[in-house]
């Protein structure tokens, strides 16, 4: 063997060899990136800083206000904003981390420094493309005539954005690109699955090359990069694994069944069926509520409360409708639970320590079943105290938000005195409810947002460790949901 030979394959080996080891090194199952000091990015600029809680104002674009602590990584462009690479290089591995978008924000994770993946306020957008959030950026060429510069950009398959200001999940399957032991690319790399809030909005894309705006050519390994000079964006529990080795080369994601059944909403539908809140809380009784904007809910008719909503396609009727069936339908998109008891949504309390009822016994609930306005949307009624309830629940004008109006009709003589216990309405049932704004209230650790601008302002209390939102029911109440 010749000196050149046996030094070029000399090269090679060690090549890989320190590649296997920056992988070892910095690439241990379940690994957190350090989030108490900036400690595990590399010379990073003024625009980046560690925070305990970030608080977006659902009116205010651009902007997060960020409180003291620690555990959130926070960009704060402003005019000089700088992208942010990771001290350690990845190859193959498994990413999850949380983010939170200000309204109108633009940001960017690049694997490895070089394929990108969107993150942006795509929150409402019907049919989203490469460059909304979750989608697969495209790749660029100048000397490609215009309009054909940009190109193998991938849109995720729908949105299941989530309003700005409140956490999205984000989880990332990849295959790092393939070299030989002279330094060719012998293997694309490839997104063996990507999910946005649980939906799973890319499955075994190719990525034939960098995407636009990446860092240097392609190699085996590289460092994770945020991008930080278009918006602000705020991440926290980031989570790097090992890849599975059964998800090398393209392994199909398991445990789906080839054939499932769709129920789509290209008008206003709606479906009964059974619906699980919770593992082992069942609604029985419940009807789901679909829409062409790509927003959906589901209502639960004994005790006439709001279960979920969630953005993207509308019913996956599988379980209910394959072979036997078990009566339960899911929602096919980034479900937000509004419930975690089955509990009813208007009482009678005699004061505000009194505690929320746990079930309809006493109250006089009696289902009255419901009316379609001119858009074929329902309006729930039932009785209850004494008096009828009408539940119109619908998209906001925005075509974003659930707005939400109760309204009580034929109070007898004895609701109406003065001295008699006031009627409520419960909005929300969390650990965790703060107001931020007027009128607007975060729920559940940023979960979803509240905002009303009734004249009766909601009131805040905690019983038995929970806190609840409630409002004084009168004879018309409204009030707004974003998730």
């Amino acid at each position: 063997m010749k000196w050149s030979d046996l030094k070029l394959g000399l090269i090679a080996f060690l090549a890989l060899f320190a590649g296997k080891i920056a992988t070892a090194q910095q690439l241990t199952a379940g690994q957190n990136l350090r989030l108490d000091d900036l400690s595990a990015f590399n010379n990073p600029g003024s625009n980046w800083s560690i925070a305990g809680k970030v608080i977006s104002d659902s009116k205010v674009a651009a902007e997060l206000k960020a409180l003291k602590g620690t555990g959130v990584l926070l960009n704060s462009p402003g005019k000089n904003g700088t992208d942010l690479l990771t001290n350690a290089v990845y190859g193959n591995m498994v990413l999850e981390l949380d983010y939170l978008m200000a309204k109108g924000s633009n940001s960017g994770i690049y694997l490895q420094g070089n394929y990108e993946i969107q993150l942006t306020d795509s929150w409402g957008k019907i049919k989203p493309l490469s460059s909304d959030n979750g989608g697969v950026y495209e790749r660029w060429d100048d000397s490609r005539p215009e309009g054909q510069k940009g190109f193998e950009g991938y849109a995720p398959r729908q949105n299941a954005s989530k309003a700005p200001g409140l956490w999205q999940h984000l989880k990332i399957v990849f295959q790092a690109p393939q070299f030989d032991g002279a330094g060719n690319k012998i293997g694309h790399a490839k997104l063996l699955a990507v999910e946005l809030n649980g939906v799973l909005i890319h499955d075994q894309v190719v990525l034939f090359g960098p995407t636009r705006g990446a860092a240097d050519k392609e190699k085996a390994v590289g460092p994770l990069r945020f991008q930080g000079d278009h918006g602000a964006v705020a991440f926290r529990n980031i989570t790097i694994s090992e890849l599975p080795g059964a998800w090398l080369n393209g392994m199909q994601r398991g445990g789906e069944r080839a054939d499932p059944i769709y129920i789509e909403a290209p008008v206003n539908t709606m479906i009964r069926s059974f619906v699980d809140v919770r593992p082992g809380l069942r609604a029985v009784h419940a009807i789901s509520v679909g829409s062409p904007n790509g927003l959906h809910y589901s209502y639960d008719l004994d005790h006439g409360s709001l279960l979920q909503g969630w953005h993207g396609g509308f019913i996956d009727a599988t379980p209910m409708w394959d072979g036997r069936g078990d009566g339960t339908s899911r929602p096919n998109g980034a479900v937000t639970r509004f419930a975690e008891q089955l509990i009813p949504a208007v009482a009678q309390l005699a004061n505000l320590q009194t505690a929320w009822p746990a079930d309809t016994t006493g109250t006089g609930f009696r289902p009255k079943g419901y009316i379609m306005d001119q858009e074929d949307r329902p309006e729930f009624i039932y009785q209850t105290y004494g008096v009828q309830v009408n539940d119109a629940i619908k998209l906001a004008e925005d075509g974003k938000r659930l707005s939400r109006t109760v309204t009580v009709n034929k109070p007898d003589s004895k609701m109406l005195s003065s001295t008699f216990p006031k009627l409520y309405l419960l909005l929300a049932k969390s650990s965790d409810i703060e107001e931020i704004t007027k009128g607007g209230y975060l729920v559940d650790g940023q979960s979803f947002y509240i905002q009303t601008d009734a004249a009766d302002k909601p009131i805040i209390r905690e019983i038995d460790g929970k806190k609840e939102l409630i409002m004084p029911l009168g004879a018309k109440s409204t009030y707004y949901i974003s998730f």
